[in-house]
């Protein structure tokens, strides 16, 4: 009994944990949502690119067919978050797909379907030549890794911009905040038994990427200038999800 105890401790203590950052990532899948809703109030996407949502896409993508349970077994809130971060994206593309110019509805398509015909063959590969959850796990979990680091990293062009400028009006606090806290959130999901390297490697980065950002607002806060631009911000992205898992996720 002691022992069914400590196994059932972890199992719960990573569904806690994993909840939590189910929560945490949905609210980076959803803080797009006002400069969308600008778009559809506007009718134009000005010169909003869409670039950061069609990268989320394939990201999603990849961590949802990682998390199902012939890949990854016990995964299934990493399945979850993802498939929901899936459905904002495509829901955020349609948006910008209806209200953009010819060519970027030419760009959409085209990016989305070089994505469906790479993950396509991804997902062939794996479970046609791969047997068994161990060596699917790897090659997935590698592939998602690399997309999730690559949307954890995204922002350094927006912390070299804060360090040129000294000023974190283009860096919002509660965005690198949410991101640190979803990057910390999935990095200690993926140390509790059993324990997913996959998971952790990008959000661990992820977690470090967010620190960063909350200690460069701290040394350039005082210099903030006035929130003169604030209108023009709210049809400006906030930021890479993400993921999402993360994410953004970025996980």
């Amino acid at each position: 009994q002691e022992k069914n105890l400590r196994m059932v401790n972890p199992a719960i203590a990573r569904n806690v944990v994993g909840i939590i950052g189910n929560v945490i990532s949905f609210g980076l899948f959803f803080s797009p949502a006002p400069t969308f809703y600008g778009i559809v109030k506007k009718k134009s996407v000005e010169e909003f690119k869409p670039d950061p949502y069609i990268a989320t896409v394939l990201n999603c993508a990849f961590w949802v067919f990682y998390g199902m349970p012939f890949v990854h077994p016990n995964s299934i809130l990493v399945l979850t978050i993802n498939s929901v971060g899936l459905v904002f994206e495509f829901v955020y593309l349609t948006i910008y797909y209806i209200y953009a110019t010819n060519k970027g509805r030419m760009k959409v398509l085209i990016f989305l379907l070089i994505e469906l015909i790479f993950f396509a063959a991804v997902v062939l590969v794996t479970m046609l030549a791969l047997h068994g959850t161990k060596k699917r796990s790897l090659v997935v979990g590698i592939l998602s890794d690399i997309f999730n680091v690559m949307m954890y990293v995204s922002p350094l062009t927006v912390m070299a911009k804060v360090i040129k400028t000294k000023s974190v009006k283009y860096m919002p606090f509660w965005l690198s905040m949410a991101n640190f806290l979803n990057g910390l959130c999935w990095t200690t999901y993926a140390l509790i038994h059993p324990f997913d390297r996959y998971v952790l490697i990008s959000n661990g980065i992820g977690a470090i990427s967010g620190l960063v950002q909350l200690l460069l607002y701290a040394c350039y806060c005082s210099c903030k200038s006035e929130n003169d631009d604030d209108v023009d911000h709210n049809l400006k992205p906030a930021g890479v999800q993400l993921s999402n898992l993360n994410g953004t996720v970025a996980v």
